[in-house]
């Protein structure tokens, strides 16, 4: 079997990510766009030899035909497609429920001040998402492009498999787009509705609403790209099968990547950005003052909502496509195929409905529980919705891989497959509690940071966070190896009887399982975004400020505000939000990393001859291999600090042009248009960082791939193992570095003082290490991996065909073409100013003869001037600081 089957998905998405406009000046696109025609001729030169009548190279996945499923009967004689059918069953009610989270959001009360507020993030988020949509059709055209001179020229398909794998590249790239629409139209709902109801001074409307945001995008999600699955699945030809999941899987791989990685540079360019003027110029948090708050706000949903939508719609299509394509591969008898791929697909539409049926049961739990509470703590809700759903999930699959495979070929394996998956089960919830040792605001960890900032300084705390994130990277590495090992294990019973390479299987089942409950997973991921913006509509709201204000919420709502209990509300739930968001970042990159050792099976599967040839080159004895293993962690690390350069870059052009802009006399908020130019500002930057970036990683792939095969092994194991200790160390360190600044705001009172300026830095650095570099990681190893395999099969037919001096020269050439976008990513993105212009020249500017004086910013004085102990709400009364702090202390 000449293979390569697999998820040649992602190869092409970023090809295109490669190709698109992203920055305002002319020279890189250029080079880009160059860079491409000549990739597409090279291609289309190569492919003029192979467009005989037998075509050289296999079409991988593309090829492969399924099973027919009708022949599957489960117990009782019910037929696997009627069970498909109950599965569509359940898509579409967990559409349903999306769409009525919806509508009850719009229905709930808010002031007109907060609804003003979230509007106008919203519509400043639907500008970056058209934006960005622009930006996917543009590197979608290469990519059809592309897909066209490969699957055509090369491999030989009809125009018709070809049209077919075209049209559900656009239908997964919608997908992931869709999704990202909606995450941010709910998120913007929700945050404003949180905000208000902070104001009746009761703490669980404060968690459920949020939750409740979260579970219907989760919902959405999983529910949305199932659906789109089981159609490939039921209803269209079993012979074009293949087309339709591997053009599905690049377009959800275009969409992730330029969301993820694109809405990562941005949100952390705004988040900095915003942050700094917290010390510069002593102003409070998401002051309405600051035009770059509202970029801020933008940014959580363009990087801690639109981007992990789309990042785990493609987890969660990818790790399918990854599965199915193993079955085809590594089990060779027809009846167990189509056994195997029912019980998957029959296995995930119940996980739906155990995380839906988790969901509400805790949620009536809740209620009762924190009825009448005045304080409550947000994290054990969601902890408790965690375990919940894992434990639900787990049951779950057992009794459906029994009722399912019980009378079928693989009846003696049903156990063994059910315990496997159960291993990605209990990760889903057993990497959340590690992460919470080293991110939560009750986290030990967080809490050194805090004593070592009190007098170390932001040296001192960035030292702690760094600890914190190393401390991690261990403590989830072993957690994520045992429960492999344990997967591996069980694949050593028996499951070798029905495919080859069992343990293969038992680490794509794994990662199968992360996902299982992927509902919750993304609506404690989303729980985040929610709180985050709740806390910043209601500063942006001056609601405080507006005449009369007590009497019309008491007239018109039929309530006394309660404004500091609101506020630290707020707070708390904000670092229950920024712990769940870190929960979420490991699972997805700890599921790349598992999925793609079933994705790489493929190509060694093909290499060897379905494992009958060439073993020996797997082995450090081959150098190639050896170096491949090398390489991968210099490419994982440039990656890192391109990506933080982009963030440095824009967010020193954003600080630069707030600074310059900022009145803090005689205005209660930042004009619109202020507001609106720092969004483009991290839009340009964002679009240009992710632009350079993934010409870097696509050539260097193609170059690797041409290289040698057994070295791109090597290489694509090594990125995966570097990408993944990388991405959650940085992850945690930020997310310690985050709560450290929260710990001092609600729990010490602390605003304005030195102590809480050196979190704020210690902040500053974990911005783009938790939401930029480590969450890009994930998209990059899966689009590498599913890139390569179409790679490294073109590279072999050419070698097959004596050309291997061409495929060497291709290497170089690529190479090259690699390391000038690595030398871009730099030098064509560093801040571009002398060093002696690095004193700000605009903080010492004379103001404009027309310009008052008084509207000149005076930045604070320096950090060892600032006072130590005093809290910055000066207006809040002792007593009440008293009493909260006593009950801070106590709980």
């Amino acid at each position: 079997m000449n293979t390569v089957v697999r998820t040649a998905a992602a190869p092409v998405p970023t090809h295109a990510d490669a190709g698109g406009p992203g920055g305002r000046r002319r020279r890189r696109p250029l080079v880009a766009a160059g860079a491409l025609l000549g990739l597409v001729a090279l291609l289309s030169g190569c492919g003029q030899e192979s467009s005989s009548s037998e075509p050289s190279v296999h079409g991988g996945e593309a090829s492969l035909a399924l099973p027919d499923l009708g022949q599957v009967t489960v117990l009782g004689g019910m037929s696997g497609r009627t069970l498909l059918g109950l599965g569509l069953v359940v898509c579409v009610m967990g559409l349903a429920m999306g769409v009525a989270t919806y509508l009850q959001m719009r229905k709930l009360e808010v002031h007109a001040s907060m609804r003003e507020v979230a509007e106008l993030i919203y519509s400043t988020c639907k500008a970056y998402l058209s934006q960005q949509g622009k930006f996917l059709m543009v590197l979608w055209a290469f990519i059809a492009a592309v897909i066209v001179v490969y699957y055509k020229v090369l491999v030989g398909f009809g125009w018709g498999r070809v049209a077919v794998v075209i049209a559900f590249s656009l239908v997964g790239m919608a997908g992931s787009y869709s999704v990202a629409w909606f995450g941010i139209r709910v998120n913007t709902l929700a945050n404003s509705r949180v905000a208000f109801a902070s104001l009746r001074g009761r703490p669980l409307p404060l968690h459920r609403m949020p939750l409740k945001a979260g579970m219907s995008i989760g919902m959405v999600l999983i529910s949305l790209e199932l659906l789109m699955m089981l159609i490939i699945l039921m209803f269209l030809p079993r012979e074009i099968a293949g087309a339709c999941f591997i053009g599905f899987a690049i377009g959800e791989s275009l969409g992730a990547s330029a969301l993820r990685i694109a809405g990562g540079i941005f949100t952390k360019i705004a988040d900095i950005g915003s942050d700094l003027m917290k010390i510069v110029f002593k102003i409070k948090e998401d002051d309405a003052r600051n035009p770059g708050v509202i970029a801020d706000c933008t940014g959580d949903n363009a990087g801690d909502s639109v981007g992990p939508s789309a990042d785990g719609f493609e987890t969660y299509g990818v790790t399918g496509v990854a599965l199915v394509t193993f079955v085809l591969l590594g089990v060779h008898d027809p009846a167990v195929q189509a056994s195997l791929l029912v019980w998957i697909f029959v296995v995930r539409a119940v996980m739906i409905v155990a995380s839906a049926a988790s969901y509400t049961l805790n949620d009536l739990w809740t209620a009762r529980r924190y009825r009448d509470a005045e304080r409550m703590d947000f994290e054990r809700p969601l902890s408790n919705l965690v375990w919940l759903t894992s434990a639900a999930c787990i049951v779950a699959t057992f009794l459906t891989t029994w009722f399912v495979l019980a009378d079928t070929a693989a009846a003696d394996q049903w156990w063994r497959l059910a315990v496997i998956v159960s291993c990605g089960t209990l990760a889903g919830a057993l990497i959340p509690e590690l992460v919470k040792a080293f991110t939560s605001t009750s986290s030990k960890h967080v809490r050194e940071v805090v004593k070592s900032s009190r007098q170390g300084g932001p040296s001192l705390n960035i030292l702690s966070g760094l600890v914190a994130g190393n401390f991690s990277a261990y403590w989830l590495g072993v957690a994520i190896v045992g429960l492999m090992g344990g997967a591996y294990l069980i694949s050593e019973q028996g499951l070798g009887d029905l495919m080859v390479a069992p343990a293969v299987f038992s680490f794509g089942l794994v990662a199968f399982g992360f996902l299982g409950m992927g509902p919750v997973t993304i609506a404690v991921d989303s729980y985040g975004p929610v709180t985050d913006n709740a806390q910043s509509v209601y500063e942006l709201s001056v609601i405080e400020d507006l005449e009369g204000i007590d009497d019309e919420l008491e007239r018109e709502y039929g309530f006394t505000p309660q404004w500091e209990r609101g506020k630290l509300m707020l707070e708390e739930n904000d670092g229950a939000g920024n712990t769940f968001k870190a929960t979420a970042k490991p699972v997805l990159i700890g599921t790349a990393v598992v999925g793609a050792t079933t994705m790489i099976f493929s190509i060694i599967m093909g290499l060897t001859g379905g494992l009958t040839e060439g073993i020996e080159n797997l082995s450090l004895l081959h150098p190639p291999f050896l170096l491949g293993l090398v390489t991968g962690g210099a490419v994982i690390f440039w990656f890192t600090g391109a990506s933080i350069q982009a963030v440095t870059t824009g967010a020193h052009r954003a600080v630069e042009f707030i600074r310059t802009t900022i009145k803090l006399d005689g205005v209660t908020k930042a004009s619109e248009a202020d507001s609106r130019r720092v969004v483009e500002i991290c839009t340009q930057y964002a679009q240009q960082g992710m632009l350079t970036m993934f010409l870097g990683v696509f050539f260097a792939t193609l170059a690797f791939a041409f290289v040698e095969p057994y070295f791109f092994i090597g290489y694509l194991i090594s990125i995966a193992t570097f990408g993944l200790y990388q991405a959650i160390f940085m992850a945690n360190a930020g997310g310690a570095w985050d709560n450290a600044k929260k710990i001092v705001e609600t729990d010490l009172h602390a605003k304005g003082t030195a102590l809480h300026d050196a979190t704020i830095v210690g902040d500053t650095v974990g911005d783009p290490y938790k939401d930029t570099s480590s969450v890009a990681l994930n998209p990059v190893i899966k689009f590498t991996t599913l890139f390569g395999l179409l790679a490294v099969d073109l590279a072999v037919s050419l070698t097959d065909k004596g050309q291997g001096t061409l495929v060497v020269t291709l290497a170089g050439v690529f190479f090259l073409i690699s390391a000038y976008f690595v030398h871009r990513s730099f030098y064509g993105m560093r801040i571009q100013t002398s060093l002696e212009g690095d004193d700000d020249p605009a903080l010492t500017e004379e103001p404009a003869p027309d310009e008052p004086a008084s509207e000149v910013p005076t930045p604070a004085a320096p950090l060892d001037d600032q006072p130590t102990a005093e809290p910055a709400d000066a207006d809040e009364p002792a007593a009440e600081r008293e009493k909260v702090s006593q009950e801070a202390t106590a709980r």
